[in-house]
């Protein structure tokens, strides 16, 4: 009797240490998920979306720059208006007033300028990635004086059944620094 209670108390140990090795085997592969959720290859093919992106922007070419985005109304770009009184910078919602904006913005000269250097993709969730840029936006639009000018760029990225898309772009431009006074 003594050595079957001994015994049903060994198996019962070794089941626990079993179950908690596999809780533990869960518990890492759980934190390796939760800080990348996407493999290197997708995050390799986002940058090379993200670069074929800006290459037909730059080329002003909305037939191809249509085929990157959302097809949503929910898909976002947030960007300068033409004037003041629309709110000088705006969200402009849904792919078709957004391919609109991108139409109204390539009238005149544009260029973005990525530090490919600086970029940073990664992933949130399995279907939601974003991508972060220091760029320089050569812009003419809404009178603005056509310089390079700095901004940071974030883009949301969302898995669809026709690949990965962009669902939102974002630029913020960075204020001069104020001078330095001593």
């Amino acid at each position: 009797m003594k050595l079957s209670l001994v015994i049903m108390s060994l198996a019962g140990l070794l089941a626990a240490s079993g179950q908690g090795e596999t809780a533990s085997a869960r518990a890492a592969a759980a934190a390796s998920e939760a800080a990348e959720p996407l493999d290197a290859h997708t995050l390799n093919e986002l940058k090379n979306l993200y670069k074929q992106l800006i290459e037909s922007e730059n080329q002003h070419d909305l037939k191809v720059v249509k085929t990157f985005l959302w097809t949503s109304a929910a898909m976002l770009f947030v960007a300068k208006t033409k004037t003041v009184a629309e709110g000088n910078w705006a969200g402009f919602w849904g792919t078709d007033l957004v391919i609109q904006h991108f139409h109204d913005l390539y009238q005149g000269p544009f260029r973005i300028d990525p530090d490919y250097a600086r970029e940073k993709t990664v992933g949130l969730t399995r279907d939601v990635a974003e991508t972060y840029v220091p760029v320089k936006i050569t812009v003419a639009y809404g009178g603005q004086e056509p310089v390079p000018k700095p901004f940071l760029t974030i883009l949301e990225w969302i898995s669809t059944p026709a690949g990965w898309k962009l669902a939102t772009d974002i630029a913020l431009p960075i204020p001069s620094s104020p001078p330095q006074t001593m």
